[in-house]
């Protein structure tokens, strides 16, 4: 694993010139701080170009969702096909897709779109289920299509340890179940599989593990004291994508992602009477964007 320092960046585009380009394929956060929403300031601060796949709008603040609306699965592909056979995309990455006919609207796309494992487009795969104070992103019956359609194109799945808990029923509590885990997401067809250890709460770091089928890499990490997480997958998802649209390795768009979000945790602030999102804005006081 190459090692990033702890103020991330990527390249720039020349001025005038086009920069990277990256597709988010994913619901809209009314509060601003999750979802497509905290895709795109990932994206922005990252000087890529970001382009969206909007699945649903939900209606939620800062202490939960209390409703969405799906769009049309017809529409959600359209959408996908209407920006990639123009713009093009170096990457793509999903968060919430909210039902069985919209991820196999997804899917089928993405494979005629060349998206995802067996493409030229990596694709990640943040399989989002709930919101992170236990809202439901995601119909129940359509966690079967979710591990049969779309985890077998991805280029690597990022699910938080609830999410983990739902997929493969093991709980994870230390690192032997963290391995147990990353193994049983990599057997559902990933090419790369990723246990996050932000939800591991007894312990004081904050470790992540990257398993590929023969190989763990391991991310240690300190774990930043702060309620203020909301949209900590998303921002991470996107830091992967960007850093894979950009021809990094998973293991190295992994490490780039985890500073990445780190430094937004730390950076994190208060929002409304609940919590407050990942703030990747802390860029733009240190270097500007990128």
């Amino acid at each position: 694993m190459t090692g990033f320092d702890a103020s991330p960046r990527l390249p720039l585009a020349a001025p005038g010139a086009t920069p990277v380009r990256v597709m988010t394929i994913a619901g809209s956060d009314s509060g601003g701080g999750a979802g497509i929403q905290a895709d795109m300031r990932t994206f922005a601060m990252l000087g890529l170009h970001a382009c969206v796949a909007v699945t649903a709008v939900t209606v939620q603040n800062s202490t939960g969702v209390t409703g969405f609306q799906e769009i049309d699965p017809g529409i959600v592909a359209a959408q996908m096909r209407s920006v990639t056979t123009d713009i093009g995309v170096a990457a793509a990455k999903t968060g919430m897709l909210a039902s069985d006919p919209i991820i196999t609207a997804i899917a089928d796309a993405a494979v005629d779109l060349g998206i995802g494992r067996d493409g030229a487009t990596p694709l990640v795969v943040d399989p989002v289920c709930a919101s992170m104070h236990g809202d439901p992103l995601l119909a129940a019956d359509a966690l079967g299509a979710l591990k049969d359609r779309l985890f077998p194109l991805a280029t690597v799945v990022t699910p938080n340890l609830d999410e983990v808990r739902l997929l493969t029923g093991i709980d994870v509590v230390d690192p032997a179940t963290q391995r147990q885990a990353a193994v049983a997401l990599h057997a559902l067809g990933p090419r790369w599989s990723l246990v996050k250890g932000g939800h591991l709460r007894g312990s004081d770091l904050s470790p992540d593990l990257l398993y590929d089928g023969s190989e763990f890499v391991e991310f240690p990490g300190a774990r930043i004291d702060t309620p203020h997480d909301h949209g900590a997958g998303d921002t991470l998802a996107a830091a992967i994508t960007g850093a894979l649209g950009h021809g990094y390795s998973v293991p190295d768009a992994v490490a780039f992602a985890k500073a990445w979000v780190t430094r937004g945790l730390a950076a994190a602030y208060p929002l409304g009477a609940g919590h407050g999102p990942v703030n990747p804005l802390w860029r733009l006081r240190e270097h500007g964007p990128g």
